[in-house]
């Protein structure tokens, strides 16, 4: 399985990487530019016209690897299927917005909508099925055949819908520096993939799909990017970390290797809360916090190395919990 695996990194990195250059001048042609806000930092508002909507390129790396290893590894089919229906919500998003010229893209209600239909198809997948069930690895118990498995039982299905849905969310809100989201979530997949192969769990060739598309893609979307992924990607990206996580029973771990997911949520409730009950007043100088320790000084490729050297030394310290 290894050698599967490292042949679905290579084949997804060179899909990833030849399309890029043939797909930015076409979203440059069809003017699929960043609209960029005018509250935010004043340095992004050169980043305003760059070609967004580069999920596609991420996913269509993603598919196109996986069809290779549909029949041999069935089990990468629902992590296909979720990554694909988050990603197309995002698409919806990207074009309402840009296309339609309509700020807002999808309202609240719509995006969660469609979020909660994918998360119930996925569930219902979950706890059907005999292959994963409904219990949950407690890191550092023991791991995998020694380890405390929590047994939700019917909690489950709540279970399943707050952390894909906050984990989807948190992977787009970090979404938001030249390549922050693209190299975090590298780490990420990369920490899945390991683990993957370990448990000979059949979902490796997805999980280094994942990781070669966006390899290919930050070469693109590296400071100063030429491209960025959008909620096309961002959101396909974070179903893509959830199901992942529940097909090896390991969910508790989204807390660990993606630690800074949770934090930028968390980051924009509390700023938002604060403000509200304050009347005005902030905790950070701006929410995702990123954008905070952009305004304190640092650099966007100071923010993007430290919060990619914080994942892989958490990816490593979960490792260890398994």
């Amino acid at each position: 399985m290894i050698n599967e695996t490292i042949l679905a990194i290579i084949i997804a990195f060179a899909v990833s990487a030849i399309l890029c250059p043939i797909v930015i001048p076409f979203l440059h042609k069809l003017k699929f530019g960043q609209q960029v806000r005018d509250d935010g930092p004043q340095a992004h508002l050169k980043k305003q016209g760059t070609p967004t909507m580069g999920g596609l390129v991420i996913l269509t790396s993603i598919i196109v690897t996986s069809i290779f290893y549909l029949k041999d590894y069935p089990k990468i089919i629902p992590i296909l299927f979720v990554t694909v229906g988050f990603g197309i919500i995002g698409f919806l998003d990207d074009y309402i917005k840009i296309v339609m010229k309509r700020s807002e893209g999808l309202n609240p209600k719509q995006k969660l909508l469609g979020q909660f239909l994918i998360t119930g198809v996925f569930c219902w997948y979950l706890v059907t099925t005999e292959d994963v069930g409904t219990a949950a690895l407690i890191p550092f118990t023991g791991g995998f055949e020694n380890g405390y498995y929590l047994n939700f039982g019917w909690l489950f299905i709540p279970f399943v819908f707050f952390v894909t849905l906050g984990t989807d969310n948190g992977v787009n809100f970090t979404d938001g520096l030249d390549g922050l989201c693209t190299s975090v979530t590298i780490l990420v997949a990369t920490f899945m993939t390991v683990v993957a192969l370990g448990e000979n769990s059949g979902i490796s060739p997805i999980t280094g799909a994942v990781v070669g598309s966006l390899l290919g893609f930050l070469l693109f979307n590296v400071y100063p990017a030429r491209v960025f992924m959008g909620d096309t990607g961002s959101l396909a990206l974070g179903g893509f970390v959830a199901s992942s996580a529940f097909m090896m029973q390991i969910p508790f771990f989204i807390a660990i290797v993606g630690l800074i997911y949770l934090v930028e949520v968390l980051s924009v409730i509390i700023q938002v809360t604060y403000f509200k009950k304050t009347g005005g007043k902030r905790i950070f100088k701006m929410a995702p916090i990123h954008h905070h320790f952009e305004l304190c000084g640092w650099s966007e490729t100071r923010v993007v190395a430290v919060f990619s050297i914080v994942t892989a030394i958490l990816c490593l310290v979960a490792y260890l919990g398994l």
